[in-house]
């Protein structure tokens, strides 16, 4: 089974709701006939709208960038898989650095949003990856292995074969310090080792693992061109319609 190539857009909080809006039109209208998937990770303000610029266009969806892990309740200021789900939105976006950083999302939370996403019939982006110190000290991959162990590797083999895994190198996100091709590659196959020690090599193989490090179009070609980079998870240049319709076309 070929791996699904995506392009996917990371917003954060960026572009009010005219802006945003600007920005989904100028992008579904680039895309003609792309065979390549495209996916906006929007502000959760922007879901409703986004999605339906984006519902006649082949091959572009919305993700949210976060979720609450229970269905309802008394959770001010959440947003929950249903309500995503319930304004047109196919993905979510998990695990990303920055949750986990900033708002302290652990191990065990982000198996539960994981689930709650899957229930619920959406598709998890789920984001790991290593800062720095743990890359220095060489122990990025167990680093990793723990946070696919920790929120992934409970998941019943039909229900993982669902999930988008996307690799960030924190350590290369706005430090100055570049990570390579040959470094993106040799994560992606050492996270898809993993995944085929836990499962199999077939389900492995099918896995679709994005790259997560400052992605733009100057650099997009050369890593997508990586064996086992199937696409990137976005940030900046999802921001300008014309970097992320030339990222896109970069497979």
């Amino acid at each position: 089974m070929k791996r699904q190539q995506i392009a996917a857009g990371n917003w954060k909080m960026n572009k009010d709701y005219k802006e945003g809006r600007d920005l989904a039109k100028a992008i579904a209208d680039g895309m003609g006939n792309s065979e390549n998937l495209a996916i906006l990770g929007v502000p959760a303000t922007h879901l409703k709208a986004v999605s339906g610029i984006v519902k006649k266009v082949a091959n572009l969806e919305v993700a949210a960038q976060n979720c609450h892990q229970a269905e309802s309740g008394a959770y001010t200021g959440e947003i929950s898989v249903g309500m995503i789900k319930s304004v047109g939105a196919k993905y979510v976006i998990l695990g990303h650095s920055e949750r986990r950083e900033y708002f302290n999302e652990g191990h065990e939370l982000l198996a539960a949003k994981v689930n709650t996403v899957l229930e619920k019939r959406l598709i998890p982006i789920f984001c790991c990856g290593e800062p720095l110190a743990i890359r220095e000290a060489d122990t990025h991959v167990a680093h990793v292995k723990q946070q696919l162990e920790e929120s992934l590797f409970h998941l019943k083999t039909k229900d993982f074969r669902k999930v988008v895994i996307a690799y960030e190198p924190i350590w290369a996100i706005g430090t100055g310090v570049t990570a390579s091709p040959a470094q993106a590659q040799d994560m992606h196959k050492a996270i898809r080792s993993l995944i085929a020690d836990r499962y199999s090599v077939a389900v492995a193989d099918e896995t679709t693992i994005l790259y997560g490090g400052s992605v733009k179009p100057a650099n997009a070609k050369e890593l997508f061109g990586q064996p086992d980079v199937d696409g990137g998870l976005v940030g900046g240049a999802s921001l300008k319609a014309a970097d992320f319709l030339q990222i896109i076309d970069s497979f």
